[in-house]
């Protein structure tokens, strides 16, 4: 499973001009899932992502993960749009080494794809934080502004 994990200030997702997910803060998941991808793959990621040290402390140091920024926040009403927008993309198995259009032949098929996005995603609710999602095998519209700008990829396999 590869992921693109981007630390947002404000992102959304629409579908046909409708709001399909949103959060205020926290981070921002590109999610492809590959053919040899199973369920530890999304519970490695979504343990990994959870804890993930890339917000600042007091002193300005990336040492914070999303988890440990929500639980410095007095209120439920400050937590309640902090958190992971995960959006399912294939296209981050596409393979351009040879002529000018991508292979996709690393990609899961959709079922399985489909599957492991949402399991995914239930583990990232399991670790505690809220999870917003696009729509799979959509074409969507995300609107985000990265904070930092911070950006980290992550291979389950790697």
């Amino acid at each position: 499973m590869k992921a693109v994990v981007q630390r947002v200030i404000g992102a959304s997702v629409r579908v046909d001009g409708g709001l399909r997910g949103s959060i205020d803060s926290g981070l921002l998941v590109y999610l492809g899932v590959a053919l040899e991808d199973d369920r530890s793959d999304a519970d490695w990621l979504a343990e990994k992502i959870g804890n993930l040290r890339i917000f600042e402390d007091a002193e300005g140091k990336m040492n914070l993960s999303l988890k440990d920024l929500i639980q410095g926040l007095s209120s439920g009403r400050e937590r309640a749009s902090i958190g992971v927008l995960a959006v399912s993309q294939f296209t981050l198995l596409g393979d351009a080494r040879k002529g000018r259009r991508p292979s996709w032949g690393r990609a899961a098929p959709p079922e399985k794809a489909k599957r492991l996005y949402e399991y995914f995603m239930g583990r990232i609710r399991e670790e505690g934080l809220l999870c917003e999602s696009g729509e799979f095998q959509t074409h969507m519209k995300v609107t985000y502004t990265n904070d930092g700008p911070v950006t980290i990829l992550l291979d389950s396999r790697e």
